[in-house]
């Protein structure tokens, strides 16, 4: 399953180029263009889902799997020192490309990437709220 207008798709067909560090029947993990850092790689589904909420489980824990043997192999090529694992879902949670990707970028000492959130402080009562709005 293809989408014409959609890049990653492209690149899996093979018209568009790439930098391909592994691939197999299911999946192909791709050097990101525009990197993060040194080495940051994208794992790609070869069948086109927009986002996880498309994604089956099956796949999803495949994505996991793969992203474990990634970043090991990855860790000691590139002798990195850690590893953020980055999966956005909708624009808002700032995805680019709606076809499912997941992030691999590789992290190093005083590498100046800033891979962040501002910690909010909700209330025992607020926490209370949205445990209950998501639980029942």
């Amino acid at each position: 399953m293809k989408q014409d207008n959609c890049i990653f798709c492209r690149i899996i067909a093979g018209e568009i180029p790439s930098y391909t560090l592994y691939e197999d029947e299911k999946f192909k993990v791709i050097l990101d263009v525009g990197p993060a850092t040194r080495g940051h790689a994208l794992i790609l589904p070869k069948d086109h889902y927009a986002n996880l909420y498309e994604l089956p489980e099956e796949t999803a824990a495949e994505v996991i799997k793969l992203a474990k043997k990634m970043i090991a192999r990855m860790t000691d090529k590139l002798e990195c020192d850690g590893f953020n694992i980055v999966q956005n879902n909708g624009e808002t949670a700032g995805q680019t490309v709606n076809h499912f990707h997941m992030h691999l970028i590789p992290r190093y000492k005083n590498d100046g990437e800033i891979l962040k959130y501002i910690a909010g402080k909700p209330g025992q009562e607020e926490l209370e709220q949205i445990r209950k709005t998501i639980v029942e």
